[in-house]
């Protein structure tokens, strides 16, 4: 990736920021490798190296606090990177899964403002009611209480000013740092920086586009319209755009109030259940799964029925993912290590070579404690744990979506043993995974298969002449060519030049102190109108050059 100073010279305030941030929380050491002192004042420079970190504080602590500091965008990276156990230290994770959004609400009549220019009308004209006072607050926007013309009581989700601008601004920061990171932090090629801000730029660039948000609520309303047990907010669509999402209003008990529940005459065990068939539903049928299931977001009617609120993050598992995560349970429960290897190696990435025979001791092991258990009487979210703990020390990544969806099963485990102590998440899994596997062997299904295969490897073989001839033609008139990329020399190639460069002022100068000093004592007085001038310009470029070797720390 080719850096660009261009874009930290563009936000340079915020560059200078985040830096400042840096030093303050600690992290000296990082700041000065990825040579980011060059954006602060000279006169900051020597203050801000002297601060130390709190002793009492670790790393993983000190990073939670600084992406705290850092603001919105910061935090929300944080809570993303938190999903990411395959790549991230379990201590920093347990700190990142703490990380809270300090975010005053913005003003009623901002509200009002913001609603106005997005529908085009007085917001008298478009809702019976508006409070003004907010329900909740974010760092993408905040939700206020209305009322529809035809009674309905609704939520107006409204997008915060200047959010997109902000945050364009530090995924671009973000983008430079990582790639920073990379080249000059070699050790934190195992976190994938790049990969992580990527990840980030599409879960938040989805965030912020409400319309979207609304359109994903549709669609889970779409594929639950028959099951009653859930409730999800409908779309008022003609008060909807991308910053405003207008939507029915969902009132209930917060289902981690285990004793409001009980005396509301509801069973904490049934909605647990209820919880966990629903989700694992959306996961294993329907290939998509709400992917923050925490308790704020979800919500519990009077009559018992779960309601769910809060789009923003999901995930999507397709078939052939939803199968391996299958027959990766299955092999663990029948004790088919072979299977489980190949399907830890299937479903993931490996970013360095992998010790085969190591990682067949590791899966064995993990695998032994789980033999011989019934599929019901498994604890999931230990079993989870465990098999992200094999991924991270053998340095296997894997798709992002499947790794939110570990989290957010570990997650669904802890609001479901809240309400039932007795809980196993296991047992609600068992009946979503039969059918799978019984479908998986229907004739029906396996034909169609064949046919889609059989099409794909007749659309090959109707390509292959055309490519053949392509290669032969290329190889009659000497035009066969093979593209090599070099990797990791930009660095090299970059020493070069300046030393290179360096080297040439040197001897500019150099030249220019001999030939002034000549014209001085061959031409005398007469001649200083052009020597002297000449002789300031060559000290002016030797002072440049030494600041710029002592700058570097490169003597």
């Amino acid at each position: 990736m080719t850096l660009s100073p261009i874009k930290f010279f563009r936000n340079l305030g915020r560059t200078r920021e985040i830096v400042t941030i840096l030093l303050n929380h600690g992290f000296g050491d990082v700041v000065e490798r990825l040579r980011l002192m060059r954006y602060m004042r000279w006169w900051r420079r020597v203050i801000l190296r002297k601060s130390e970190p709190a002793p009492a504080l670790t790393v993983a602590q000190r990073i939670r606090l600084a992406l705290e500091e850092l603001g919105p965008t910061f935090v929300k990276f944080g809570q993303v990177v938190s999903t990411r156990p395959d790549l991230v230290p379990a201590a920093i994770i347990a700190e990142l899964e703490k990380l809270q959004e300090h975010v005053a609400p913005f003003s009623g009549a901002e509200a009002v403002r913001l609603v106005e220019s997005e529908l085009g009308a007085p917001v008298s004209k478009l809702y019976a009611e508006f409070d003004r006072k907010p329900l909740a607050a974010g760092s993408l926007g905040q939700v206020h209480r209305a009322v529809h013309f035809d009674g309905r009581v609704l939520a107006v989700k409204i997008r915060r000013p200047n959010v997109v601008r902000d945050v364009e601004r530090d995924l671009s920061l973000m983008t430079e740092l990582a790639a920073l990171i990379e080249r000059h932090l070699p050790e934190a090629e195992i976190f994938d920086p790049v990969g992580l801000v990527n990840q980030f730029a599409r879960v938040i660039r989805r965030e912020i586009n409400f319309a979207r948000e609304g359109r994903t609520m549709d669609e889970f309303r779409r594929l639950f319209r028959h099951d009653a047990t859930l409730a999800i907010p409908g779309v008022v669509w003609d008060l909807t755009r991308d910053a405003v999402l207008t939507m029915e209003f969902i009132d209930g008990l917060k289902i981690g109030d285990r004793d409001l529940l009980i005396a509301a005459g509801l069973s904490p065990s049934e909605i647990a259940a209820n919880g966990a068939r629903i989700f694992l539903k959306m996961a294993f049928e329907f290939g998509l799964f709400h992917g923050d299931p925490h308790p704020g977001n979800l919500r519990v009617l009077s009559s018992g029925v779960i309601g769910l609120i809060d789009y923003g993050m999901v995930g999507r598992l397709d078939d052939d993912k939803r199968e391996q995560i299958v027959d990766l349970l299955l092999a663990v429960s029948q004790g088919d290590v072979r299977t489980c290897v190949n399907q830890v190696l299937l479903i993931g990435k490996p970013f360095r070579p992998v010790d085969r025979a190591l990682l067949n001791s590791d899966v064995r092991d993990f695998v032994e404690g789980y033999y011989g258990l019934p599929l019901e009487q498994i604890d999931v979210a230990r079993l989870l744990s465990d098999f992200v703990s094999i991924l991270a020390s053998h340095g296997i990544r894997y798709p992002a979506d499947l790794m939110l969806l570990i989290r957010a099963i570990i997650t669904l485990e802890g609001v479901a043993a809240g309400l039932d102590p007795e809980f196993n998440l296991a047992m609600h899994l068992a009946p979503v995974i039969t059918p799978l596997v019984r479908d998986r062997y229907n004739p029906k299904r396996v034909a169609g298969r064949v046919i889609s295969d059989a099409r794909m490897l007749l659309g090959v073989l109707h390509d292959l002449p055309i490519h053949v001839g392509r290669t032969l033609e290329k190889l009659s008139h000497d035009d066969l060519r093979i593209h090599l990329e070099h990797q990791h020399l930009d660095r090299l190639i970059n020493e070069l030049d300046r030393s290179s460069n360096r080297v040439v002022i040197g001897m500019v100068m150099s030249s220019l102190i001999v030939a002034s000093a000549l014209v001085i004592r061959t031409a005398g007085i007469a001649a200083w109108w052009i020597s002297v001038p000449t002789f300031v310009l060559s000290s002016l470029l030797g002072i440049w050059l030494i600041y710029g070797v002592f700058r570097s720390g490169r003597l």
